[in-house]
């Protein structure tokens, strides 16, 4: 039991490895010194950081699907761009102002890696923001521009919901991946 207590903090140990780095050379950077001292002294608060401010340790499943993180890429990089436009003539369009909201989305399948995917997707896009996320219940706040009625209201959140069937096809778990499987299987939307 002891021994397999040992194990799992050595492995949560090796997982935290890269997060230090990246905090180090964060520091670094912020400061834009690459001496000895800074090294150091960015191990000293990454270390900190990472002690005082603890965060659930998130179990990556190395799924990858190749295929739908490809159209995932291309649907993205064509949202940006029609986003873009959208909130361009939106702006530009004197005669009436855009509509705003802050619009609740729940999401379906979302663990924390997805979630935070399907925020910053949603982020991304020119139009919408997130505002918030309720970890809990597993609900994004959006505020969004370009809404007017209860239609569009929908027509969003749809949209939301659509990127995160696209993100858990592309890097979901086995068990995300059939629970979409089955609501499509039952009619669900696509």
């Amino acid at each position: 039991m002891i021994h397999d207590s040992r194990r799992s903090l050595l492995r949560d140990a090796a997982l935290q490895i890269p997060f230090l780095l990246w905090l180090v050379v964060l520091w670094m950077l912020l400061w834009h010194q690459f001496t000895p001292l800074a090294l150091v002294s960015g191990l000293v608060v990454a270390v900190f950081v990472t002690r005082v401010f603890r965060l659930p340790t998130v179990e990556l499943v190395g799924r990858v699907n190749v295929w739908h993180a490809f159209l995932f890429v291309l649907q993205f990089l064509g949202a940006v761009v029609s986003g873009a436009a959208a909130v361009t003539v939106q702006v530009f369009d004197f005669r009436r102002q855009p509509g705003a909201a802050i619009i609740g989305v729940p999401l379906r399948y979302a663990d924390d890696i997805v979630m935070t995917h399907v925020a910053v997707t949603s982020s991304l896009i020119p139009g919408s923001l997130v505002v918030e996320a309720d970890r809990d219940r597993r609900i994004l706040y959006l505020h969004v521009i370009g809404v007017r009625t209860k239609a569009d209201v929908d027509e969003f959140r749809g949209k939301v919901l659509r990127w995160e069937r696209r993100i858990v096809r592309a890097l979901g778990t086995p068990a995300q991946h059939r629970a979409l499987r089955e609501d499509e299987r039952r009619g669900g939307e696509r």
